[in-house]
């Protein structure tokens, strides 16, 4: 048995970095849904921002789901 490491680093340089950036998008959501103080609301384009962000998290795990059903 032989193990292909460049694929093998290769596969998990690709992984490293969609993880980091699904979880960087979400946090840019989460933290442009959250009130800027105390008793406040987000603003409009902070939640228009949330949703975009969280609409881009939605759309990268239905891509992933996409791909390990094999469509």
């Amino acid at each position: 048995m032989d193990i292909d490491w460049a694929a093998l680093g290769q596969v998990f340089g690709v992984t490293l970095v969609a993880t980091v950036g699904l979880v960087g998008v979400f946090t840019l959501g989460i933290v442009g849904a959250s009130p800027r103080r105390a008793g406040g609301s987000a603003s409009a384009l902070g939640r228009t921002g949330a949703y975009v962000c969280f609409a881009l998290c939605a759309a990268a795990v239905a891509y992933g789901i996409s791909i390990i059903v094999g469509k």
